[in-house]
């Protein structure tokens, strides 16, 4: 997959409180050095390790997703037998989403608890990043939140990347994202005018940007507009939005910040083809969440990399679905987080029995692209030189309905587009 806009896309609510997270360690290098990585004995259990910014700045369950649908996924394979009949040993890590709190997750469950991997991690600063390279444990499947999975090697992302992982982000410092969500909206549903409603805060800011960029290439008028971080005018920007013919409305917000906008959307009369949001808010909370905006929460599409966790006509999707029976909630994360879980036993499974940090990354870096049973498109690991200029690329994209759901619009191995990449600094 492309690194799209996607990658911010994906936390563009962590990105506008990442400031007030701590960053740096008070662990000393030689912590993560000259430790054994020998095998487990055989029968012993597999044990891996899940970090999650369970509690941050952001709100309790921002970031819970990812953890919940891996560890769903290993309950469900240790009552089936585990892997070779050793059963999955999952170790959890709340790294509070602070920098520090990440390093000292990754001291605890790379060097103490000796995990074989990490799985589904979803950090607001994955600060411990370095250290999990240097250590050479594989982290599968995590959330690209940051630019970590872009800059070093034995990070596998769950969207993929083309970059060398030489320990710069991307190349030379620059990451390239596609188009292919703004190329949908025009070629599917007719739309001409966008409109990006940011926060006057400089990542929010910066993030809107992009999008505009994006949205400019595929021959979109942008309306932008920007409203108080602390004092938000949203019905004035609902109104504007409104007069400019807004067929599409992109923002670099947070949910509280969304439901906000569509509430004056709804008050302003403003008709939209679609209010469009990211993978992170594609859940079954939106009648909750959107509850006073009834016309704006049903214009609401998402975009992704994987498949709807509404798609029960997919084996993998019910199979997902009979485990997450318990969750008061479903989302979209979750079923990343279950696909991440899947990846890293098939790449135990291939080490027949001695499951190593050596054998299962093999595995993650034998070059070819990996599905999750068809529930995310192809995830590739390449190490080219030169980013590419164009390349052809898919989307996965559902809308909001009140009697239905998320209802899948188009299979996502068909929504595909050969569309220009964008480069950005992370």
């Amino acid at each position: 997959m492309s690194r799209p806009v996607r990658a911010v896309e994906a936390v563009a609510v962590a990105a506008l409180l990442v400031a007030v997270a701590g960053c740096g360690s008070r662990l000393p290098e030689s912590d993560f050095e000259g430790r054994s990585t020998a095998p487990a004995p055989s029968g012993a259990p597999v044990r891996v390790g899940i970090i999650t910014s369970a509690t941050s700045p952001v709100g309790g369950s921002a970031f819970t997703g990812p953890r919940d649908g891996a560890k769903a996924y290993f309950e469900r394979l240790n009552a089936r037998g585990g892997i070779d009949g050793r059963k999955v040993e999952v170790r959890t890590c709340d790294d509070g989403g602070s920098g520090v709190g990440n390093n000292e997750c990754v001291h605890k469950l790379v060097e103490e608890e000796r995990v074989v991997a990490l799985v589904a991690t979803s950090s607001l600063d994955y600060a411990g990043a370095p250290r999990v390279s240097r250590a050479r444990v594989p982290d599968v499947g995590g959330q690209p939140i940051g630019s970590a999975y872009d800059t070093h090697p034995h990070l596998y992302g769950i969207y993929g990347s083309l970059a060398p992982r030489d320990g710069k982000p991307g190349w030379d410092g620059k990451l390239i994202g596609g188009t292919e969500v703004y190329r949908y909206f025009k070629r599917e549903q007719g739309a001409r005018t966008a409109a990006v409603v940011s926060y006057n805060q400089a990542a929010s800011a910066a993030y809107a940007r992009l999008v505009s960029r994006g949205l400019k290439a595929e021959g979109y008028k942008v309306v932008t507009e920007q409203v108080d971080f602390a004092l938000p005018n949203f019905r004035a920007a609902a109104a504007d939005l409104k007069e400019q013919g807004a067929d599409l409305v992109f923002d670099a917000m947070d949910t509280h910040g969304n439901a906000q906008l569509c509430e004056a959307m709804d008050d302003v009369g403003a008709e939209v083809t679609a209010k469009v949001t990211n993978v992170q808010n594609w859940t079954s909370a939106v009648a909750a969440d959107y509850k006073d905006a009834p016309h704006c929460r049903n214009t609401l599409w998402a975009t992704g990399a994987s498949r709807n966790y509404e798609d029960t006509d997919q084996p993998a999707v019910r199979e997902f679905r009979k485990a997450m029976k318990g969750y008061k909630e479903l989302s979209q994360w979750q079923l990343e987080g279950w696909a991440a879980a899947m990846w890293f036993t098939d790449a135990a499974k291939s080490c027949r029995g001695e499951v190593t940090r050596a054998c299962v990354d093999r595995f993650m870096n034998r070059g070819e692209s990996y599905t999750a049973r068809g529930l995310l498109l192809p995830v590739t690991y390449e190490e080219r030189a030169e980013p590419p200029a164009s390349r052809r690329t898919c989307v996965s994209v559902a809308r909001w309905k009140d009697s239905e759901g998320w209802v899948t619009q188009g299979d996502m191995n068909d929504n595909c587009f050969d569309v220009p990449q964008l480069s950005y600094q992370p």
